[in-house]
């Protein structure tokens, strides 16, 4: 089983571009390009939030367009810069989608289940899992606890190093730890908002960040500096599961990138 995880979009109306200088609408187009020609295809793509940079109509439905060529199946999670209404508005097609509440839905059809959790506090940065949050986790955990199982979310619950980032993660961080260790079939917790590829030893499992499609989150490992971005290489994690090795994450960066045979030395095509 193969699962691309794309995050942190950032989509803007057609014409704009993040912070006045990042064209993300052009960035997950090449995204899309780069994941249609892998081979194989994934068995799905999840995108974990921030799909959108305010939240509106008019970039939901730029966000729609955008994703329309994509050739693998399709999931959404939501982020801090999301909106849940308007999001609901212009994909109503999406049956996994709840009709209210948060955006929590479990894919059960592959031999990894897959968990989808949505951390968005509307009108804040950080992320929550609430008690409500928690009892629905929980309640899915406990239907098949034994089931090797994958957890996607927007906000990481651990550190990470950057304390910009650090002091927006998800809040309730100590009950979601502590109900994570009771689970030992969770293979991982991917989480996106940080914008840079990130793996942690945590809660008995793995946590792991996937870098945006876009522009990244500067790495600056102090307490004295601000949160910054930078134009470093956009990427997207793969996900490799089988149920005799387990879980392998590859990040796969996106671009045109030469390539040459080790024995001849001469130039080959990666995706032909």
């Amino acid at each position: 089983m193969l699962i691309a995880q794309i995050t942190d979009l950032h989509i803007q109306p057609e014409g704009k571009r993040a912070y006045g200088i990042v064209d993300t609408n052009q960035f997950l187009a090449r995204a899309v390009t780069q994941l249609n020609r892998l081979n194989p295809q994934p068995d799905l793509v999840i995108a974990t939030g921030d799909l959108v940079d305010e939240g509106s109509v008019a970039e939901y439905q730029a966000l729609k367009t955008l994703l329309a060529p994509l050739q693998a199946p399709l999931y959404l999670a939501m982020g801090n810069h999301d909106h849940r209404a308007h999001f609901r508005q212009i994909f109503p097609e999406l049956t996994y989608v709840p009709k209210d509440g948060p955006v929590h839905y479990v894919i059960e059809s592959h031999p990894l289940r897959l968990i989808v959790l949505d951390t968005l506090v509307e009108g804040k940065s950080h992320g929550d899992m609430d008690k409500p949050r928690l009892a629905w986790l929980k309640a899915q955990l406990d239907k098949a606890p034994e089931q090797p199982t994958m957890i996607f979310m927007h906000h990481p619950p651990f550190e990470i190093g950057i304390s910009g980032m650090d002091r927006l993660r998800c809040q309730s961080h100590e009950a979601l730890t502590a109900l994570i260790h009771r689970y030992p079939a969770i293979q991982r917790v991917a989480c996106g908002h940080v914008h840079r590829s990130i793996q942690v030893a945590w809660a008995g499992t793995v946590g792991s960040v996937a870098p945006s499609v876009a522009h990244q989150v500067a790495l600056q490992l102090t307490t004295a500096q601000r949160n910054a971005f930078v134009m470093e290489p956009p990427a997207f994690h793969l996900h490799l599961w089988h149920p005799n090795s387990g879980l392998v994450t590859h990040t796969q960066y996106i671009g045109d990138f030469d390539a040459y045979s080790y024995t001849t030395k001469a130039p080959i095509a990666l995706y032909a």
